[in-house]
């Protein structure tokens, strides 16, 4: 290729760029602009008059309402149920290199605000909408990241993002991800990648509640792991010491290692995958923790089992992956919830401690309670919440988004 034709090229790159940065109009049908008014991030296909599908994907867009009042501005998929991603509630927000910039930069700060950096720790650094950056998620352990894409519009702006990144937490390997499951969804190829090839040489060393923890960021669950029930699980550990504990869906560890390291008896960790069964053997051998016994199977099929030869518990933690991931799988979510718990209180011993969890945003924190209130009727149980808990601070909810707003751990003593 000659200098001639590379500079043409590079043109016509710059060309297409620049067109994608001039706002394309969208208007929504009649009366939807309300959640949006209230900074609503996501922008439904369905919602709008005009289905974008002419556009592309991150082509930048300005949301107008039936009558053609400007509401937002943001970045259209068109192949995306999830049409327009919104990032700018005022027209003087340019959607480029800089916004993206300052919004991690922003995150960055957000989590400094809470606690200090610790080199050797792991924390969220960027938790999608709640930092205003919809469509990214981003996990630090210690000097790793480990990035989620979950918008194919933000795709565009892939490099400046790790490139920032990369020098905002002098970050020395950066796994890329998008997993196959959102990449049909947003019509895009699945990423699986280091960037810049630059892949650690042994596996990636992190502390964390006084742990010496370990993390494959390939193989792992979506960033890796699950860091937004670190502080819950010290806080269940307080109510464990000299107990024995049933630990289910212990995925790698997180309740029942910190448990057993803050004097709990005995640990029984029950998980589906094998995986994460041998990873938190791995960690408990790393730390010399010698009461935790780990089993492959079926939660609901475990319990049951248990039930029937009459096995009894002095606490048990359930912490069970997502049931209910659109609005239409809420119901089923709600009878799996009352099964599980159902099953969980039928083997506890009176004053035995309960601790039950669910990532399900769409289920609310009142819902959850009232399943727990129809649990307790129908065994005849009385629960007694000790604490209502959340997700750890480097995971913040952003009023305009309730959907982020998901994690519900309730501590209960069961008489």
């Amino acid at each position: 290729m000659t200098q001639s034709e590379s500079n043409n090229d590079q043109s016509a790159d710059n060309q297409e760029s620049s067109s994608l940065d001039i706002p394309v109009e969208l208007r929504l049908k009649p009366n939807r602009q309300f959640p949006f008014l209230a900074r609503h991030p996501w922008v439904h296909a369905h919602a709008l008059a005009e289905n974008g599908h002419d556009l592309t994907c991150g082509q930048v867009v300005d949301v107008i309402d039936h009558d053609g009042n400007w509401v937002g501005r943001g970045v259209v998929n068109p192949q995306s149920r999830l049409r327009v991603r919104l990032y700018g509630f005022d027209q003087s927000v340019t959607i480029d290199d800089d916004l993206w910039r300052c919004r991690i930069d922003a995150a960055i700060a957000r989590r400094r605000m809470h606690s200090e950096f610790e080199a050797t720790g792991a924390e969220r650094l960027m938790f999608s909408e709640s930092d205003l950056l919809s469509g990214l998620i981003v996990d630090r352990y210690a000097d790793c990241l480990s990035i989620q894409f979950t918008a194919g519009g933000l795709l565009r702006w892939k490099e400046p993002i790790l490139e920032h990144l990369k020098s905002a937490v002098s970050a020395q390997h950066i796994m890329v991800r998008v997993d196959p499951k959102t990449a049909k969804h947003e019509g895009i190829e699945p990423i699986e990648e280091w960037y810049q090839d630059n892949a650690p040489d042994t596996a990636i060393h992190y502390q964390l509640n006084g742990l010496q923890l370990s993390v494959d960021l390939r193989a792992g669950q979506k960033t890796g792991g699950y860091l937004d029930q670190r502080l819950n699980h010290v806080a269940a550990a307080k109510y464990f010491k000299d107990k024995n504990v049933l630990d289910v869906c212990c995925y790698t560890g997180g309740f029942g290692l910190v448990a057993a390291k803050h004097g709990a008896a005995s640990i029984t960790g029950v998980d589906s995958s094998q995986p994460a069964l041998d990873s938190a053997a791995a960690t408990a051998a790393a730390n010399g923790i010698t009461n935790l016994q780990l089993v492959k199977e079926d939660c609901f099929d475990a319990l049951k089992r248990l039930g029937d030869a009459g096995d009894k518990f002095d606490a048990i933690i359930l912490d069970p992956p997502r049931f209910a991931g659109s609005r239409h799988q809420i119901d089923s979510a709600m009878r799996a919830y009352r099964r599980l718990n159902s099953l969980a209180v039928d083997l506890l011993t009176p004053g035995g401690i309960l601790v039950t969890c669910s990532c399900s945003g769409r289920v609310s924190r009142a819902e959850f309670l009232n399943m727990l209130l129809d649990v307790g009727r129908r065994r005849r149980r009385d629960l007694i919440i000790m604490e209502s808990l959340g997700p750890a601070p480097d995971h913040p909810v952003a009023v305009s988004c309730p959907e982020s707003n998901y994690l519900k751990c309730i501590i209960a003593q069961v008489n």
